[in-house]
């Protein structure tokens, strides 16, 4: 596959998610952070907010691996894994990173091997289930 076509695929798929890609080691990346005001232990934190949705392993027919890790709030749990499974994406975990954060913040990893710009749809579909949609980072 030349550069120049993982490269359009790669803006393609930003755009999809709003986002800014950056394009190494023969993957895809588009990182977001989550726009709200978050503390740990008490300390006011951003750097707990991220999430990532890359693609990689772009193969002759189209397809690559997909993954995306996204901080999620409590609340916004079964809406967004609703979302997720509707759109047939492999829920991967759902777990804590941080103790003592206000509020709750969780990470979802979300999986799966097709087009990345059907992933990207699907991904963008599933944000719209969030109280506000990721921003650029």
């Amino acid at each position: 596959m030349s550069k120049g076509h993982m490269n359009s695929i790669c803006d393609q798929f930003a755009h999809i998610l709003s986002g800014k890609s950056t394009l190494e080691h023969g993957g895809c990346s588009v990182r977001f952070k989550r726009p709200f005001e978050i503390t740990i232990q008490g300390k006011k934190s951003t750097a707990v907010l991220g999430v990532d949705a890359t693609f990689e392993s772009l193969d002759p027919y189209g397809n690559a691996l997909n993954i995306a890790e996204i901080a999620i709030l409590e609340e916004e749990i079964p809406a967004f894994t609703q979302a997720a499974a509707q759109q047939g994406l492999i829920i991967s975990a759902l777990h804590n990173h941080w103790l003592f954060t206000h509020p709750v913040i969780m990470y979802i990893h979300l999986q799966s091997v097709e087009s990345p710009i059907q992933f990207a749809h699907k991904l963008a579909f599933c944000f719209s289930m969030l109280k506000q949609y990721p921003v650029s980072s």
